[in-house]
């Protein structure tokens, strides 16, 4: 292969380089041509899937068939789980709760959350940045909670909403008010249930403080559901998780885009960019569709290579929380004790998150010295928001005089560069994510990359990637203890 077959880039700009994945030690050139057949029918399968909504032998938890349409997200139209009524709605709600009201507490876990925590992490920072051309927000903070059963942390969340209450009491003597904001299909998950009663409970007993209201996403048909019932009494906004969309592919539907319209993100852009990347993912030849070749890639990696651990490796704070999405999504889709035979096959490779630089201080020893079992995965960004430069306050320090005139985010740059030098001299097996910039577009693509590779890679390994029969065993257990 030449060089320029080992780096897909779209017309975006975003790109995938697969250099270091390739080489002595690692994938050789046969593994794509006795790989042809497999590739040709994971090709065929998802476009099957694209077309119908049906994936070969999915189920729901109760045995029935049931629907893929995470791959009709992108696309706003009638008929499609993002409709334009459901995007017009949600951004009416998210320009009425900025104006309107003070904090916001998103009540989710697992794709209910992730994918949210994401979208707010990459958009703003943890301190809640108003935009530019948000100048007419109320809001002064957003919150998640019930992403655990915690009680430290949903008391330490009532203290500080206690907080900003009394200081906006004194100063301006009005009440803090509050959207809750529960994410649950069912309207009974342990996790969100538990902050969502806690918080309306505590923010209702001091109504000289507090105004608390909520809007909901659950199941619309199940019209006996808790949330739904609420819903229809309060008269509070409801939004549906739609059919065949599975929470850990969800942060592009109802879910994830609340969060989205509450930010005031641009959603048609969003989901533009998901479009465009789902374009590029077509066809059975995998050095023209980057999703195939990141799917075929780990799953030979791991088939032939026993490369069975993924290290997902951002650089950039914000990122972060990506990592941990990919986490859910890898671990539940791809973590199969059957294939579709029912044959016993323990497939799957163990997530790792992990954030550069900070994690070259704290996992790098073992991923360039420890055992050869994993698969190291950046992510990079060309153009950030944030330009530092350090200058020189300690002038009679010596051993600062280098660091003056530093550029931090060339030095991100550099630091990323070095690990993946250092792991390729050694021949361990890595590659590369790369976005222009950091925006609702480049969030768009790299989500659905993400998702398709996921998709591509169950039919390879010939996994179910939309079930996850393991968690229902736990929560069964759970269930009867509770």
């Amino acid at each position: 292969m030449s060089d320029t077959e080992k780096r897909i880039t779209l017309q975006s700009g975003f790109y995938f380089d697969y250099t270091n994945m390739l080489g002595q030690d690692r994938i050789q050139p046969q593994d794509f041509a006795e790989a042809k057949k497999q590739l040709d029918m994971a090709e065929k399968n998802i476009a099957k899937m694209r077309a119908t909504g049906i994936s070969t032998g999915h189920l729901s938890k109760d045995g029935t068939p049931e629907h893929v349409y995470f791959p009709r997200l992108p696309y706003i139209k009638e008929g499609n789980p993002n409709t334009p009524d459901l995007i017009k709605e949600l951004k009416n709600l998210g320009e009425t709760i900025r104006k309107n009201r003070d904090v916001v507490i998103f009540c989710g876990i697992g794709g209910s959350f992730l994918g949210g925590k994401v979208l707010y992490d990459c958009y703003t920072n943890a301190f809640w940045d108003r935009k530019p051309d948000q100048e007419g927000t109320r809001m002064s903070g957003i919150y998640f909670s019930g992403n655990n059963v915690d009680a430290e942390q949903m008391d330490a969340l009532w203290h500080q909403l206690l907080y900003q209450a009394q200081r906006m009491n004194v100063c301006q003597q009005y009440k803090l008010r509050v959207t809750l904001i529960p994410i649950s299909k069912s309207g009974t998950t342990l996790e969100t249930t538990a902050a969502f009663l806690y918080f309306y409970q505590k923010l209702s007993e001091q109504p000289d403080m507090f105004e608390v209201d909520a809007a909901v996403v659950t199941d619309k048909g199940n019209k006996q559901g808790p949330l739904n019932m609420l819903a229809q009494k309060y008269h509070w906004p409801m939004f549906d998780v739609v059919e065949g969309i599975g929470g850990r592919f969800s942060v592009l539907s109802t879910p994830g885009l609340i969060v989205a319209a509450v930010l005031g993100m641009d959603m048609d852009k969003l989901l533009l960019g998901a479009a465009d990347m789902d374009a590029a993912c077509v066809g059975a030849d995998p050095q023209k569709n980057p999703a195939l070749m990141n799917a075929f890639l780990k799953y030979v990696a791991g088939a032939k290579y026993n490369r069975n651990i993924e290290v997902m490796m951002p650089y950039g704070m914000c990122l972060k929380s990506l990592s941990e999405w990919y986490v859910q999504l890898l671990a539940e889709s791809l973590g199969k004790k059957k294939n579709r035979a029912g044959q016993d096959v323990f497939y799957g490779r163990t997530p790792v998150p992990a954030i550069g630089t900070t994690d070259m201080h704290s996992q790098t020893q073992l991923h360039q010295e420890g055992r050869k079992d994993k698969v190291i995965q950046f992510l990079t960004v060309g153009d950030r928001r944030n330009k530092i430069i350090l200058g020189k306050p300690f002038p009679d320090i010596p051993a600062y005089a280098k660091y003056a005139g530093l550029d931090v985010d060339k030095a991100l740059s550099i630091a990323q560069e070095a690990n993946e030098e250092a792991l390729t001299s050694d021949n361990r097996f890595n590659a590369k994510y790369y976005l222009p910039k950091l925006d609702e577009y480049f969030l768009g693509q790299i989500f659905f990359f993400l998702m398709l590779s996921i998709a591509y890679e169950g039919e390879l390994a010939q996994v179910d990637a939309y079930d996850q029969p393991g968690v229902e065993i736990y929560k069964r257990i759970m269930k009867s203890h509770l």
